[in-house]
């Protein structure tokens, strides 16, 4: 009946909104939950970023209370242990002398010079053995057998061959550095995507198109990281050669203040040496987040 039908068609109504009516009210709750989660992700990443840069300085200054209270305290002489303040206003009348920036340039010059040197030769050599399992088996048992020798071995050698010049500490510095990169160099070209090589070959790219689109790619973040430790090394034995083979620059002159007893500017230029350390650090660190945007290991995101 007309009655019965209108009733039917009312109650589908009800029905159809009782239905939606839930839905509706789901996806009125869902935006702001995902809203408050956005703002979570966002304070959490703030929070992150704020303790990256104040829990390191906390640590640096708790080290340097530290080491003030005990030269203070008498428990090590302060002519064996200067204060601290007093060794950064070593630090400060030494920056404001000639000497003192051009023995920083020197070593800064030897660490540049001799990580581009490494890497130079590193670099190809690792692409060539990584992409060549022929050739890294030829030399496997080379590269094992000079990869521990510790670079400082190597110093009287220099003094016998070269001489104590700036070619020796370049090829210490290079020396240092050739090795970690090159070994990263190698695996970062190995570790390719079995899959990725062989859609590759199936879609007719040559062999060298796949390296350089491919394999290289997937080496990068490797590199990177061998670049960023090699850096390290390579200031470690510039200013290895300076201290003793007298090649100018930071060694050089703590040499000569520990040679005449000058334990204030001793502990200034290590500072010092520390200091330019921590930059290099920060620059190549920079560097390797800038060149990796697209990896997923530079991408910091808080659940």
């Amino acid at each position: 009946s007309p009655t019965a039908h209108g009733s039917r068609s009312g109650f589908r109504g009800l029905a159809r909104c009782c239905i939606h009516a839930p839905m509706a009210t789901s996806g009125e709750v869902a935006r702001p939950a995902a809203s408050v989660r956005g703002l979570r992700r966002s304070l959490g990443s703030q929070r992150t970023r704020a303790g990256d840069v104040i829990l390191p300085l906390l640590s640096i200054g708790v080290s340097l209370l530290l080491w003030e209270a005990v030269s203070r305290s008498g428990v090590i002489s302060q002519q064996d242990l200067p204060s601290m303040t007093a060794s950064f206003g070593e630090l400060w009348s030494l920056a404001q002398t000639r000497e003192f920036w051009a023995n920083l340039g020197y070593t800064a010059r030897g660490w540049g010079l001799g990580l581009l040197i490494g890497t130079a030769f590193a670099v190809p050599i690792g692409i060539l053995l990584g992409s060549s399992e022929l050739a890294a088996r030829a030399f496997r048992v080379p590269i094992e057998f000079m990869r521990p020798i510790p670079s400082a071995v190597l110093i009287p050698l220099l003094f016998l061959t070269i001489g104590a010049n700036l070619r020796s500490e370049l090829f210490l510095a290079s020396f240092g550095a050739f090795w970690p990169l090159l070994v990263q160099t190698m695996y970062g070209v190995r570790d390719v995507d079995p899959i990725a090589i062989d859609t590759a070959r199936s879609f007719g790219v040559g062999r060298l198109e796949r390296l350089y689109r491919i394999k290289l790619l997937s080496a990068v973040p490797y590199i990177a990281t061998g670049f960023r430790i090699s850096s390290t090394v390579a200031l470690i034995l510039a200013f290895t050669a300076e201290l003793f083979m007298g090649t100018p620059g930071l060694g050089q002159a703590m040499n000569f203040a520990t040679a005449y007893g000058l334990n204030v500017q001793l502990y200034a230029l290590a500072l010092a040496t520390g200091g330019l350390g921590l930059a290099i650090h920060f620059v190549t660190s920079s560097l390797e987040k800038r060149a990796l945007r697209w990896h997923p290991s530079q991408r910091s995101e808080t659940p």
